[in-house]
């Protein structure tokens, strides 16, 4: 297991070289001048000349992202273009941190509903439960995010008044109330299907009649075998849900007035920040590597026939 841990981490590197190889070649050679953007419509020849100049934007290519990947290693991803004399990761990591606790309560909602759920209407399949449930959950993930804020916030808000209509408060605050359901509820249908057919394709392995036909209970066999190796195919899902969770939804941050990395991710694309850019590609690369890593050692965890070498 730790000979094939440290096989995936010698990679992480490797990969996040050619990552950030990709972007910078984009944002060097890709449409839109950041000194351009950054003027406005201040903008003319001698200025932009001296900008690019304090910015070493005047070097050569190789250089600039010689110099990028050097300061990267030692966890600083430069200055933005846009917020002169702020660090790049001084503006990611709050927004990150404001995003990932959105996510962590969205999840929360997806997850202590749709695992119950799909595996219970697997018991059920045959009865009107199964597809009535189904349905249902469809619909709600049909609903569009910009339809679904405002309906709850008409009914949890102006009507009831149980929770702030909009702001950030943070974790522990009745404002991440909306966007923990508005987010979390359409994760429901898909974690209850997944889990559903997962469930019913434990049913019919050997194992399970095996145990049947030495008598354990149901409930044994549930837990002891079926939610076990049922479980394991939803964990590729929840780890890039894992990884996705350092961002939000653009739509989400906009209505809600959430501070979180999506609207500055959307904002630092339009006005050509490409050290923001480029850190958020970064980190969200090794988010995902770090995450299907941690699904590969909890396949092992949770079943032990599963061995890496």
């Amino acid at each position: 297991m730790w000979i094939y841990i440290t096989r995936r981490l010698l990679w992480l590197p490797v990969l996040l070289l050619m990552v950030s190889a990709v972007t910078f070649t984009l944002g060097t050679y890709g449409p839109g001048d950041p000194v351009r953007v950054m003027l406005g419509t201040k903008y003319n020849e001698a200025t932009a000349e001296r900008l690019r100049s304090s910015l070493g934007l005047d070097r050569p290519v190789m250089v600039q992202y010689a110099d990028y990947v050097s300061g990267a290693i030692r966890g600083d991803f430069g200055e933005s273009l846009r917020y002169r004399g702020r660090s790049v990761g001084s503006l990611l990591v709050s927004k990150m941190w404001v995003s990932f606790q959105v996510n962590l309560a969205a999840m929360f909602v997806s997850l202590s509903i749709g695992l119950p759920l799909g595996f219970w209407i697997a018991h059920k399949q045959g009865t009107w439960l199964d597809p009535a449930v189904v349905a249902s959950t469809l619909v709600l993930m049909s609903i569009p995010i910009m339809v679904s804020i405002p309906i709850v916030l008409w009914g949890l808000c102006l009507k009831l008044s149980l929770v702030p209509c909009s702001g950030w408060g943070g974790f522990f605050d009745l404002r991440i109330i909306v966007p923990a359901i508005t987010m979390g509820i359409p994760g429901v249908a898909g974690l209850a299907r997944l889990m559903r057919a997962s469930t019913l394709d434990v049913f019919g392995q050997d194992f399970i009649r095996t145990a049947r036909a030495k008598g354990l209970s149901e409930r044994y066999i549930d837990i002891r075998h079926v939610l076990r190796n049922a479980i394991i195919p939803v964990i590729t899902i929840l780890s890039f849900s894992l990884a996705g969770m350092l961002t939000t939804g653009f739509i989400t941050e906009r209505l809600l007035g959430i501070p979180g990395v999506g609207d500055f991710a959307i904002q630092a694309i339009f006005n050509r920040d490409y050290p923001v850019i480029m850190a958020f590609t970064l980190i969200l690369s090794t988010a995902f590597v770090l995450a299907n890593l941690l699904a590969d050692i909890a396949y092992s965890l949770i079943d032990p026939r599963i061995r890496f070498s």
